[in-house]
């Protein structure tokens, strides 16, 4: 494998000598891969995940996003974090060209593919929208792939109204890999949607009696292919049906079997008896061209059970009023999906893969 390394003299000359090539030994037995979830509700919890056996892991994600043999590739992420391990996984196995740099910024993102001339970014969505707020500049790309956390519909197509249909998203989770994949032409006929599960993969939403719910119809998703993971560190468990995995969200496929993810199983709120899902109202707030990000979460409420929260950060000179963003919402939701709250910040708490903590934010 041949790689590009940004790196400085000093980390160099205190790297000490390099261990001569007879020294090196094979490990008495394999390693294992421990992944933590990311912990954006609670305490991070360690997810042992198997080695591949073979490249049909490969060919799954190569299924729906052309990456080829030599492609020279950008990882803009963390190599900790699952998608950006999983990028470093491909190049190996592509004997691509790699590309790192030690930390992100938007604009140095631009020049690193441009002056190596990479055909390929991986990335999570937080890094898409930030770049999306630097200047325009021609650049050789031809892949973007995201994963990690929701990708807004109204995002993707601004992306490729910039850059051209280069855009592909994975949906997936730490425990289950992937569960689909959305190319360019699943995103511009169908805004929103999570793709089509690839190669070898199987997603169905299920009711509460444990049985298929039909094609538009909102069930718990549940993921098989042969990368699911092999248990928590801590001996918790996670749902199986059928050797499908629980994912841990609700959604449907729609008639041409793509996925539409409608929110996280333990986010949706009840208020006044009406089920509510934050993401919903987080997706249409996000779409308002005076908001940079927003997050939308249940807060307790005395009378209605709970109530919704909008935590919103708006764009460079950009104004908006509490009334704008309820009336926004009262006009294409019901009214028990109008936040109670709205709550104006300078920027929404991220961990360092971009996931929002929204264990961190601040009371209403």
């Amino acid at each position: 494998m041949r790689a590009f390394v940004t790196t400085s003299t000093d980390l160099i000359a205190t790297a000490g000598p390099t261990a001569s090539t007879g020294s090196i030994r094979p490990p008495a037995r394999p390693g294992r891969t421990i992944v933590l979830t990311s912990g954006t509700t609670g305490t991070p919890k360690g997810a042992q995940r198997p080695t591949p056996s073979g490249f049909r892991p490969l060919c799954s994600i190569i299924d729906r996003i052309p990456l080829h043999a030599g492609v020279r590739m950008h990882i803009a992420g963390p190599l900790f974090h699952t998608w950006a391990y999983a990028g470093l996984q491909m190049a190996l196995a592509l004997r691509a060209t790699l590309v790192l740099r030690r930390r992100f910024d938007p604009a140095d993102v631009l020049e690193t593919v441009a002056t190596h001339n990479c055909s390929a970014l991986i990335a999570v969505p937080v890094m898409i929208q930030q770049i999306m707020e630097q200047p325009y500049r021609p650049v050789p790309l031809k892949v973007v792939a995201v994963s990690g956390s929701a990708l807004p519909g109204g995002l993707a197509d601004r992306f490729m109204d910039r850059y051209g249909d280069i855009l592909y998203n994975l949906y997936g989770s730490t425990e289950a890999s992937w569960a689909s994949i959305a190319t360019p032409a699943d995103m511009r006929a169908a805004p929103g949607t999570a793709g089509r599960p690839p190669y070898g993969t199987r997603v169905e939403a299920f009711g509460e009696d444990g049985r298929p719910v039909p094609r538009g119809t909102t069930g718990r998703l549940f993921v098989g292919n042969e990368m699911l993971f092999e248990g928590y560190t801590n001996g918790a468990e996670q749902e199986l049906r059928d050797g499908l995995l629980a994912i841990g969200d609700v959604g449907h496929l729609d008639e041409a079997g793509r996925v539409f993810v409608d929110g996280r199983q333990d986010d949706m709120i009840v208020s006044g008896g009406e089920n509510v899902f934050p993401s919903e109202v987080e997706n249409l707030l996000a779409d308002l061209p005076q908001v940079l990000e927003v997050a939308v979460i249940g807060v307790p409420d005395d009378k209605y059970g709970q109530r919704l929260a909008a935590y919103v950060v708006l764009r460079a000179d950009a104004t908006l009023s509490v009334d704008d963003v309820r009336d926004h919402v009262r006009r294409h939701r019901a009214r028990f999906s109008v936040p109670r709250d709205v709550v104006f910040l300078p920027e929404l708490p991220r961990n360092p893969t971009g996931k929002v903590l929204k264990r961190s934010l601040p009371a209403p």
